[in-house]
């Protein structure tokens, strides 16, 4: 008892006291918090507002969206390519004359003379797909070959300004790989060699030919056994490259007519075509 009276209450800190401490570290910690987040949100709004130290450092427009192909010339070479797709099924099922033939390779020319090569052959490509969508793809094979290859030819030949001579000649050996090609894929398709068979009636009517001469007495009997299948196969192929020689003709004197008017002209004709062009518009 005597040591419980001997207590001095001034020695124990009062509590008040103690609960004012306690509130004023919890201050002091809510309010390092609050400038510790300010400071993250700070380096957070620097890290998303970026200020360019240089004006060379800013892109322009233009880089962000790169566009390799101009829209008027996809819209021209699908244009273009629709019509001579057009004209091959008009031609083929409607029957409306063989002048059409003239005009297959033209659009196909015509966009490698505004657009350049790579237009070109998407045109053709295209070509071929949309007939073989429309027609199947035996007849579509027969239009790119030789019509399509016809189009990137002379439209090239077009562009660099070559005489009419060295493009129509050049085109000559393509539509003449385009007619053997024809008969190769039908030779296959009906199981029997075309060729062979072509050349035999040819040499059977000529020899029905010469049989009749000879009975009318205009030719002697030695020249019966003087027909030979190689001659006549000879004799085809130069009529089959006579006939795309002049074919390929018309095809320049038309592509001449009709693409100077849309602002795309092919090279001058030779000086005798342009002479009798002129008489006949004189006339």
């Amino acid at each position: 008892m005597s040591s419980s009276s001997n207590h001095n209450p001034a020695a124990s800190p009062p509590p008040e006291d103690s609960g004012t401490e306690r509130d004023a570290a919890a201050a002091e910690s809510n309010l390092a918090d609050l400038e510790r987040l300010e400071k993250e949100l700070a380096e957070a709004e620097a890290s998303l507002s970026y200020t360019p130290t240089s004006r060379t450092a800013v892109p322009e427009p233009s880089s962000y969206v790169k566009t390799t192909t101009p829209p008027l010339m996809m819209v021209e070479t699908a244009f273009l390519a629709s019509t001579a797709s057009l004209l091959w099924l008009v031609s083929y099922y409607l029957s409306i004359g063989p002048w059409m033939r003239i005009l297959f390779p033209i659009p196909i020319a015509l966009v490698f003379l505004r657009w350049g090569h790579r237009a070109a052959w998407m045109s053709a490509i295209v070509s071929g797909l949309l007939l073989s969508v429309l027609m199947g793809p035996y007849l579509s094979l027969l239009f790119f070959v030789p019509y399509g290859l016809l189009g990137v030819q002379l439209g090239g030949m077009w562009r660099r300004q070559a005489p009419w001579l060295s493009s129509i000649s050049i085109g000559t050996l393509i539509s003449t790989f385009g007619f053997f090609m024809r008969m190769a894929l039908l030779s296959i398709f009906l199981g029997e060699d075309l060729w062979n068979y072509l050349t035999n009636r040819i040499t059977d009517f000529i020899q029905f030919v010469l049989t009749k001469l000879v009975d009318w007495g205009l030719l002697g009997l030695e020249v019966l056994g003087q027909t030979n299948v190689t001659t006549v196969q000879l004799a085809t192929v130069a009529v089959v490259l006579c006939s795309d020689f002049i074919y390929l003709f018309t095809v320049h004197l038309a592509a001449w007519l009709l693409l100077e008017r849309l602002g795309n002209p092919i090279p001058d004709p030779p000086t005798w075509v342009q002479v009798l062009m002129e008489e006949e518009k004189s006339a």
